[in-house]
């Protein structure tokens, strides 16, 4: 991919239905790809397998000696591509385990900061912590070793690398293949043409065509995504988009993102105000089919309607809110945007109405859109520490209080809307945490 260029994912569709007979032969090639991935998670998401797992060559070449490929009859183009998207999922799976014991490591009281300094390093350079989970010798480069030797003199090394071991035992999980609905190919397993494309089938010189709603032609790996009680294919293509360059944009602007308004900015503009009109319609008719729905009772055709429905008024309110954000970008002209990163909403006692309400909430929905909109415009995206934004006054940094979507400061009796005074403290921490930024006259 091109230094100014970023991947973005769009999807094709097929036009007609696709026929049963070629349904169940995507559908073959889907669990036999899960089936592979499943044999290799098994396999080789132990400690043992922790050195194979990188770049992971000798796993694909374990697999191809294995037979496993003949006794499916899987193509290998679709062999090796489940081959390394299961060992994508076994990294992801240790990254989450390294990361959860560098957590506990940090907040046991009972380690020196030396013996603290001797475990990052170990979770931070793969040969040592695969050694010390197998019980090994340590073998590293020399200046690494020579690193490594240092901090072993100054702690104690058996009690430390079997805390190691004890962890990953007790975090440590085998990844699970749960989903048969999908499959990745190359470019050798298809081939655009009429209006369609071809797909590769376990049957040797023999593809199955599906028409398609666009006529873009790829050259990149596709995922394959199945629908086969609707008879739909999704089709998923990662392509590089060019960043936008934009001169006039040297605004540094602070947001707030709230649920009554997408955006709420620290000069008090607010971007998307009936947001919070279509949530609640959202909410209140999802709250309304739930409590007539009962499983033995309704057809499948009314299940139907009902996903229909809500997927209409989703993809309504994405609409709505990729329309606010693409008129944010472009009025406030943005160089820097500060945002704070905030924890999960939490859900209010009995109130089924608020709690309906919160789930129905886009706000995971507007950070990702608005960080992708940002990577394409060449506008910087900064997340800054959000504890006790919204109670914090911009002025004087005393505790106020909140009252009817008001900040009220105490000492100093500053009042502003709660979302600006928010979105003031998330600049300010973003620029005072910005070294690059010190001078800027605000």
């Amino acid at each position: 991919m091109a230094p100014d260029s970023i991947c973005k994912i769009v999807c094709q569709y097929n036009q007609k239905p696709v026929p049963k007979g070629d349904m169940d032969k995507l559908l073959d090639i889907a669990q036999d790809y899960s089936r592979v991935k499943e044999y290799v998670c098994q396999r080789y998401g132990s400690v043992k397998s922790l050195s194979k797992i990188y770049p992971g060559y000798t796993v694909q070449n374990e697999m191809n000696r294995s037979g496993f490929r003949e006794e499916l009859g899987l193509p290998s183009v679709y062999f090796n591509l489940a081959v390394f998207d299961a060992l994508k999922d076994i990294r992801s799976q240790w990254t989450r385990t390294k990361s959860v014991i560098l957590e506990r490591v940090g907040q046991n009281p009972g380690f020196s900061e030396e013996e603290k300094h001797y475990l990052r390093y170990v979770l931070k350079v793969s040969n040592a912590f695969d050694g010390i989970l197998n019980c090994r010798e340590v073998e590293l480069r020399k200046d690494l070793l020579e690193q490594y030797n240092l901090l072993a003199e100054t702690v104690d090394v058996k009690r430390l690398n079997s805390y190691l071991r004890r962890q990953a035992r007790r975090i440590h999980r085998t990844v699970k293949v749960s989903a048969q609905n999908g499959f990745s190919m190359t470019e050798r397993a298809y081939r655009y043409g009429e209006h369609g494309i071809y797909i590769s089938t376990k049957e040797k010189r023999k593809r199955i065509f599906i028409p398609l709603t666009d006529n873009n032609r790829y050259t990149r790996q596709l995922y394959v995504k199945l629908f086969p009680k609707q008879g739909k294919v999704e089709i998923k293509v990662p392509v590089d988009v060019k960043i936008q360059d934009h001169p006039d944009y040297v605004e540094h602007v602070g947001i707030a993102v709230g649920m009554q308004a997408v955006i709420v900015t620290d000069r008090g503009n607010r971007y998307g105000e009936r947001l919070w009109d279509y949530q609640i319609e959202m909410a209140d008719w999802v709250r309304t089919q739930a409590r007539r729905y009962h499983p033995n009772n309704e057809a499948e055709s009314g299940r139907k309607k009902y996903m229909d429905q809500k997927r209409r008024m989703t993809e309504r309110l994405h609409s709505y809110i990729n329309m606010e954000l693409n008129r944010f970008l472009k009025t406030e002209k943005p160089k820097a945007i500060y945002i704070p990163k905030l924890p999960r909403p939490m859900k209010h006692g009995g109130q089924k109405e608020i709690n309906n309400s919160v789930n129905m909430w886009q706000r995971g929905y507007i950070r990702k859109r608005l960080q992708q909109k940002c990577l394409e415009q060449s506008v910087e995206f900064v997340e800054v520490f959000g504890k006790d934004i919204g109670r914090e006054c911009s002025r004087c940094g005393c505790l106020g209080k909140k009252k009817d979507g008001r900040f009220i400061c105490q000492a100093c009796g500053y009042e502003a809307d709660l979302k600006q005074n928010a979105a003031i403290n998330a600049k300010n921490r973003g620029i005072k945490s910005d070294h690059k930024s010190l001078h800027l006259d605000e």
